[in-house]
């Protein structure tokens, strides 16, 4: 038995209680209103990292929200280990379909209840938690820092500056992200990479006020009905993307990978009864995992327009909005996906609507090699703490600042999440297990001693 796990037995209650502290900060990105929340979760971190035991913690300033960075450093001559995570998270509306307050946390069935709880607040606190577990035994095997953003929920947009900025500061070995699931616990897995973005808005205008939809109907076209019939055109019979080039720069995956990853325990009627569905949807020829992890996407995250109120208002409106995403494979480019986008919304414009299109954010689609020495530590990890190697597979999300980092850096990404996608990440009642939670913070460990090891048996 490993001396550190007795710390963490010791501690577990005072983890659990100062992770549920982080969750009560509304660290919202995407609302103006909640910078000072920002700050505030910001300065938690920082104290949270020296509270572990890192050497120094600080609040760094960036064009938007700020970055923490923190550091322990044992012996310069170590492999050191670069954590990423992000302090942000994101709206938590619609309200009412929560069942408890979103920055209240709430524990029930073991499983706390609350925004940012498995994205990622939870998760990449774990990491501090196992970096104090470390350092109060006196075990640490590597160095270790952390780069803790406050903007990947609406896209990084200051990081990469950041980055490129610091690379001396942010020089380590390997990065080491929990910002994923897996299957589940009893199918411990590690994603091996996640998909790009693109993210755009589509406005289409009509009239220049909104109409009395009696006098003026069916001689002036309706933006809404105009906006649905353009988004509708996107998907064929298949559910295949019909927007000319959006598959041309698609990575092909073989005939073995498909059959490796199908290999993942999958139980549809389990699916669609955690969802809420009574049946799946999706591209033909393709598997639901496949759809999910190496497959583009393209979905209609908001669509809005005309009157919304209690009660009827017959108007015909003067304007109709959507926000549309892209999930993106190897070898799509974010950057000319979104061109691809804005181009096609434009074109297909009828003649007696204006329509007005423009880019959001976006991000490009990871890969992690399975040889790489970190995949072997983190997979070794696993296997000890769940008792079985972890399944190899593709996360549908997005983490748009991985190639960045890379780039920059010039290392590899390892990720190491201890969500579920049945976490309610982005929806109402997000939650993570308080099983995940621990688990993560005995697995950590782990990965630093496999990864400072000769070989990856640790020895």
């Amino acid at each position: 038995m490993e001396i550190w796990k007795e710390y963490q037995q010791k501690n577990k209650e005072k983890f659990l209680n100062e992770m549920i502290e982080l969750l009560r900060i509304p660290s919202v990105s995407a609302k103006s209103e909640h910078k000072k929340d920002m700050l505030a979760c910001a300065e938690a971190v920082k104290k949270s990292l020296l509270n572990a035991g890192a050497d120094k913690a600080a609040v760094m300033q960036t064009k938007g929200h700020p970055v923490v960075y923190g550091e322990k450093i044992i012996d310069v001559k170590k492999p050191t280990v670069l954590i990423y995570g992000h302090y942000d998270v994101q709206p938590p509306e619609p309200l009412e379909l929560w069942h408890s307050a979103p920055f209240e946390p709430v524990i029930k069935n073991g499983k706390v209840y609350a925004r940012g709880s498995a994205d990622d607040k939870g998760q990449f606190f774990m990491h501090i938690k196992a970096l104090e577990t470390l350092v109060k035994t006196n075990t640490m095997s590597t160095n270790i820092k952390f780069l803790i953003e406050g903007e990947e929920e609406i896209g990084s947009p200051s990081l990469a500056k950041f980055v490129e900025e610091n690379k001396t500061l942010l020089k380590a070995d390997v990065i080491l992200i929990s910002d994923s699931a897996m299957l589940s616990m009893e199918n411990p897995s590690l994603d091996i990479g996640v998909r790009g973005l693109s993210y755009i808005e589509v406005e289409v205008t009509g009239p220049d006020r909104d109409l009395h939809s009696g006098t003026y109907g069916g001689a002036v076209a309706n933006p809404i009905t105009i906006i649905c019939e353009m988004i509708a055109s996107c998907h064929d019979e298949n559910n295949h993307i019909t927007i000319p080039d959006f598959y041309d720069d698609v990575a092909e995956i073989t005939s073995q990978e498909r059959a490796l990853m199908n290999e993942a325990p999958y139980m549809e009627k389990e699916y669609e009864k955690e969802i809420g569905v009574n049946q799946l949807w999706g591209e033909k020829g393709y598997t639901t995992i496949e759809r999910t992890g190496i497959r583009p996407t393209l979905e209609i995250n908001g669509i809005w327009g005309g009157y919304t109120g209690e009660g009827a208002k017959t108007v015909l409106p003067s304007k109709a909005t959507a926000k549309i995403s892209a999930r993106l494979v190897p070898n799509q480019s974010s950057e000319k996906m979104t061109k691809l986008l804005l181009n096609y919304f434009t074109k297909i414009a009828p003649p007696f609507v204006t329509v007005k299109a423009f880019k959001h954010h976006g991000g490009e689609p990871y890969l992690t090699p399975i040889d790489s020495k970190g995949y072997q530590a983190a997979s070794k990890a696993v296997e000890t703490t769940f008792g079985k190697i972890p399944i190899p597979i593709r996360g549908g999300g997005s983490i748009p600042i991985c190639s960045i980092l890379e780039k920059e850096l010039g290392i590899k990404i390892i990720f190491m999440g201890f969500g579920l996608d049945s976490d309610n990440l982005h929806s109402p009642n997000e939650k993570y297990g308080i099983e995940n939670f621990y688990k993560g913070i005995e697995t950590i460990p782990y990965f630093h001693k496999y990864f400072a090891a000769p070989n990856p048996e640790g020895e």
